[in-house]
């Protein structure tokens, strides 16, 4: 506990920067700490390593990862937004952030051929994906990359990140981090689209435990 707290003290200390939250609430909801596993990718991510081996984000890069991306998506149609989560506490967040923006969110098995198979009943053409972990939504990935649509991904410091064309370093594992992100790129976009009615918080994207 004592290590986690220095650890955040740290990051706010050294870290001077105007971000869409205060820094303590993004360290609040452990979206700077990653695993003890970090891969070449994800290194100019990584601020630090702690004393018990886990990789901590860069919290800033993060914050400036997720403006982009909100950018990004600003500019597609709604409904031409896919959002993909199998990992548990990603799909609460990813079906309120689809729900809210007007995106497609497919949680749960991605079935191969949804986007590369005309015929399968649930067919559907989107314009870019956003992916909760590049793993374990790697079929979505794989057939984003087929049919040449962009790929935003959440990767956390043990994620490969060779088919994102734009990475957002977080925690995706985390039921908190997960929900902080989604609800940033919700809030965002909704503010760059004009809309002034986004009256949701952090708890309504969150996953039950």
């Amino acid at each position: 506990m004592d290590e986690e707290k220095n650890g955040q003290d740290e990051v706010v200390s050294e870290i001077i920067y105007d971000s869409i939250v205060p820094l303590e609430e993004y360290l609040a909801a452990g979206i700077h700490i990653g695993t003890q596993q970090k891969t070449g990718n994800m290194m100019r991510f990584i601020y630090r390593v702690r004393t018990d081996g886990l990789y901590v984000l860069n919290v800033e890069m993060t914050d400036e990862r997720v403006r982009a991306a909100s950018r990004l998506l600003a500019h597609y149609a709604p409904q031409k937004i896919l959002v993909t989560s199998a990992r548990q506490y990603g799909q609460r967040p990813a079906s309120m952030f689809a729900k809210l923006v007007g995106a497609v969110a497919i949680i749960g098995r991605f079935v191969p051929g949804t986007l590369t198979n005309p015929q399968y009943e649930n067919y559907i053409e989107p314009d870019i994906l956003v992916v909760t972990d590049p793993a374990g939504d790697s079929q979505a990935v794989t057939e984003a990359v087929s049919i040449g649509i962009p790929v935003i991904g959440l990767c956390d410091t043990n994620n490969l990140t060779s088919n994102m064309d734009l990475v957002i370093p977080t925690n995706n594992k985390g039921r908190k981090a997960l929900a902080m992100v989604y609800w940033l790129l919700t809030k965002q976009i909704y503010s760059i689209r004009g809309k002034t009615n986004f009256n949701y918080d952090l708890a309504n994207f969150e996953s039950e435990l």
